[in-house]
């Protein structure tokens, strides 16, 4: 089996978006493992199929293959869409003004905001992962989802939104929960 199209070779189009597949297979299906699962068989189903990639966006089309894969690979889980997590490790770097307060306050910040993201439903998961996590373009987004460009923009709004809407409960819910030390 060759590995060249036309003058494109797939190791040098396809695996460039390697790390934007993997980010994209671990919000879709909440774990490491069916993440590169998923991956691996994207990959290969984009190897077999790339002698009829006609160019473009290399990046657009393998995430739609990769979107597929994990949607096929959740279809079997289905009790577990709406369950997923995501416990990744907060990563912050070290700055020399930091206090412990501040990187605290920080990480706790970031825990909300993907708890928050982990909570939506998954067509709203994968818009605003594609759009804020891997900034692509409306269209490549349209491309990727297999929509129009109206129904992207339109699911990202109603996204975000809830993105809203869900830190605001959680942050209230954070907030009014009693203090350990009796306060």
């Amino acid at each position: 089996m060759t590995w060249t199209s036309g003058s494109r070779t797939f190791e040098s189009t396809m695996l460039p978006h390697l790390n934007a597949a993997y980010t994209l297979a671990r919000w879709l299906t909440g774990n490491v493992q069916d993440a590169e699962d998923a991956v691996q068989d994207a990959y290969l189903r984009a190897f077999r199929f790339f002698d009829g990639y006609r160019g473009g966006d290399g990046r657009a089309w393998l995430l739609q293959i990769v979107r597929n894969t994990c949607y096929t690979r959740l279809r079997g889980k289905s009790s577990h869409l709406s369950s997923t997590t995501f416990d990744e490790q907060v990563h912050i770097s070290e700055c020399g003004t930091e206090t412990p307060e501040t990187i605290a306050i920080k990480s706790s910040d970031i825990q909300l905001v993907r708890t928050a993201i982990e909570e939506l439903p998954l067509k709203y998961r994968e818009v605003l992962i594609l759009r804020e996590v891997e900034a692509m373009s409306y269209s490549d987004m349209a491309k990727v989802l297999n929509e129009s460009l109206g129904n992207v923009r339109t699911t990202l709004f109603r996204a975000r939104q809830q993105l809203k809407r869900d830190l605001i409960k959680i942050t209230k819910r954070e907030t009014s929960q009693p203090q350990l030390d009796g306060r």
